[in-house]
């Protein structure tokens, strides 16, 4: 027998529709199985779809499961924002309240959530913690890099710190770029094969490059997972985060960034970012946005 299944789609990072990250989100998921939440997050064909099911533990908000076009995943940014801004606008609707924060079991740790409000208590977007502390990884050439973004190795910036891997609870490759290749970069599925082939594994590619002031830019691939690019990436955008403020020479720190994402695919993401550092190491990172509902429906399995 069929069953019916409320869903409800927005745009995470952004104050306008049809700009930012797309999400879909499941609010209450329970009855699926592992096979069809991934056919149905297949089906939304977005960066990510979110499965909101109950906690494991009752002091918690929800457990949260996380799926691509191709896999589970453990943590990432955009579908935390969203899902915990669609939980508020939820709970609004029928008179209840979620609290300032809430709180979601994933593969990855406990994600903490912070609800944006304006001053007259309108819902806006929400702030995440990472669920893990910034860990660095290998590095990786710049000759193995540039070629999966379409870039020669003198478009690498390496004067701070080479392509290297980094997380908070997803990993990814993260590099600079000048500006200029920032905007050329083009994903070439073959190269990031050949770089799988060398570094087993996940190997999303995230570049950023500095802009005026404080702000960065940054764009991300992943098209071995189906992403061949995603509009907004809170979860390496916290990476990079760490990575910075763990390279700066200071031995306590509170490193605020603004990060535009998006802008080569006409959907442009604003992302906040900061990081703490105490006593020379990163203490905690997180990522937050404004979020705009877009759709819902049910549907189908």
């Amino acid at each position: 027998m069929a069953t019916r299944y409320d869903y409800l789609t927005l745009d995470v990072f952004t104050d306008r529709p049809f700009g930012g990250n797309p999400l879909a989100v499941v609010t209450d998921a329970r009855g699926l199985t592992t096979e069809q939440m991934q056919a149905i997050a297949a089906e939304f064909n977005y960066s990510e779809s979110t499965f909101v099911l109950p906690p494991d533990d009752a002091t918690h908000t929800a457990r949260v499961r996380i799926f691509n076009r191709t896999s589970e995943m453990p943590f990432a940014g955009h579908p935390n924002v969203g899902t915990a801004f669609a939980l508020g606008l939820l709970a609004e609707r029928s008179g209840r309240s979620v609290g300032a924060s809430v709180v979601f079991e994933e593969l990855a740790g406990l994600v903490p959530v912070e609800l944006m409000r304006d001053a007259t208590g309108r819902l806006l977007g929400a702030t995440l913690t990472a669920p893990q502390p910034v860990a660095l990884g290998d590095t990786v050439p710049a000759a193995i890099v540039a070629p999966c973004v379409g870039l020669a190795v003198s478009d690498i910036v390496t004067s701070r710190h080479e392509p290297l891997h980094a997380s908070v609870g997803l990993a990814f490759v993260i590099a600079e770029v000048t500006g200029d290749a920032l905007t050329r970069a083009k994903p070439l599925i073959s190269a990031f094969a050949d770089a799988v082939r060398r570094f087993p594994g996940r190997f999303p590619v995230h570049l950023y490059a500095r802009a005026a002031g404080a702000g960065l830019r940054a764009r991300m691939f992943a098209p071995l997972s189906g992403t061949i690019e995603d509009p907004a990436t809170g979860s390496a955008n916290a990476a990079l985060a760490g990575l910075l403020a763990t390279l700066a020479p200071e031995a306590d720190l509170t490193l605020q960034l603004e990060i535009l994402q998006g802008v080569e695919m006409g959907r442009p993401s604003m992302l906040a970012v900061t990081a703490d550092k105490q006593r020379g190491a990163v203490t905690r990172v997180r990522v937050g946005g404004r979020c705009v509902p877009l759709m819902e429906g049910t549907l189908t399995v």
